[in-house]
């Protein structure tokens, strides 16, 4: 049985009717950057997400990048950022020539460590950004208490995690002071190409970064700040627009196949419950946990990636690979041992629960046409591979 990583084509067939046409609506109408279709986009993803204002961007890169720029920082500033993330996080930061700050992830999310952030405030520190990892909030409480403490900008980074939720019901990406999102055709709500979205709630700063998207301009040719051409194309926002009333229930499939896993994996003998962080007799595969799903809201972790950890976890990914069943490696070197970061000075111990995340770390097959066969047979190739 073949189970690929990610397969779009039963979802672009399943609204194929409507999304050509909302793409040829847009090739009619010749308006091809911002314009209306962005307009309504946004009024759309703002109420869908309960923020004030919502900012079509270029890619979930760019929203993080202007987000960053719109706040003001810059050379000789810091700002904290989880050490095991996708490079962006970090990337767009070095990028304006401030300083990345790294922090160990939580040995059962995985996402930023709270207890790991006050200690790195500095007098130069100026932001915080908390990534919402594989599609679970981050602890937004202890963040933003230490925020205020401080006198820190939060942005959250998102890229993973619409439509997820934090404990009291709020979408991630509306508690801090931005909240910034992919539409990578990866992510659970994907675009036709790039794209991304910036949420605030903040109408001074939603302000500057509106300007900061079309090079600072305000109006037209007339600059008083320096941005860049971070605009989302009309294209993307009409493929967006039909695909956000599904969002919600793609998002409960995906969660249904991490129940379908978490079960087979259990039945298998492989795991006896989820959240484990050290491997045992009973516990031959950590199991991603949902840390917030007793607190009666739905969608808490929508598993952009359900991601597992195996001690032998090269030679199981080639095993699987041998048997016509993919997965991915999310991500096998934390910042502080990038090379193009050799110049913050971190060493290899530095952060052990990025690098046992980084060691140890699968993603399966997780996407919502998944079939529950398609699970099992996963799941019992992993139990043949583990049991040799």
């Amino acid at each position: 049985m073949k189970v690929p990583l990610l397969d779009l084509k039963p979802q672009y067939r399943s609204l194929k009717k409507e999304l050509d046409e909302a793409l040829i609506k847009v090739a009619e109408s010749q308006y091809f950057i911002l314009g209306p279709e962005v307009d309504e986009m946004e009024k759309e993803f703002a109420q869908f997400l309960g923020a004030k204002y919502a900012l079509g961007v270029s890619s979930g890169t760019d929203a993080l990048l202007l987000s960053l720029m719109a706040l003001g920082i810059g050379e000789g500033d810091e700002v904290i950022v989880p050490t095991y993330s996708f490079f962006a996080t970090a990337g767009v930061v070095a990028r304006l020539n401030a300083k990345p700050v790294l922090a160990d992830c939580e040995p059962v999310t995985m996402n930023i460590d709270p207890n790991d952030i006050e200690h790195r405030i500095t007098k130069k520190t100026k932001a915080i950004i908390p990534v919402h990892l594989y599609g679970q909030s981050a602890d937004m409480d202890a963040i933003m208490k230490i925020a205020r403490k401080h006198n820190l900008y939060v942005i959250e980074d998102g890229a993973q995690a619409i439509s997820a939720q934090y404990k009291d019901g709020r979408a991630v990406g509306t508690i801090g002071d931005f909240g910034c999102y992919s539409f990578f055709p990866s992510k659970n709500l994907g675009c036709f190409g790039d794209g991304g979205l910036i949420v605030t709630n903040n109408d001074k700063i939603e302000h500057i970064a509106r300007i900061m998207r079309v090079h600072g301009g305000e109006p037209k040719y007339y600059h008083h700040v320096i941005g860049g051409n971070f605009r989302i194309d009309a294209l993307q926002a009409a493929v967006l627009r039909v695909k956000l009333p599904h969002l919600n229930s793609w998002s409960q499939k995906r969660r249904e196949n991490a129940a379908v896993y978490k079960n087979a994996f259990i039945a298998h003998g492989l795991a006896e419950e989820t959240g484990k962080v050290k491997f045992d007799s009973k516990n031959k595969v950590l199991l991603p946990k949902a840390v917030f799903e007793n607190s009666g809201h739905t969608n808490h972790h929508i598993y952009n990636q359900y991601i597992i950890r195996v001690e032998k976890r090269d030679e199981l990914r080639a095993f699987l690979a041998k048997n016509e069943i993919a997965s991915e490696i999310y991500y096998p070197v934390p910042f502080h041992l990038q090379k193009c970061f050799d110049y913050l000075g971190y060493k290899k111990g530095d952060f052990p629960n990025a690098e046992f995340a980084a060691d140890k770390s699968l993603a399966l097959p997780i996407f919502p046409e998944l079939t529950d066969e398609q699970i099992e047979f996963v799941v019992e190739k992993i139990a043949e591979f583990v049991k040799k």
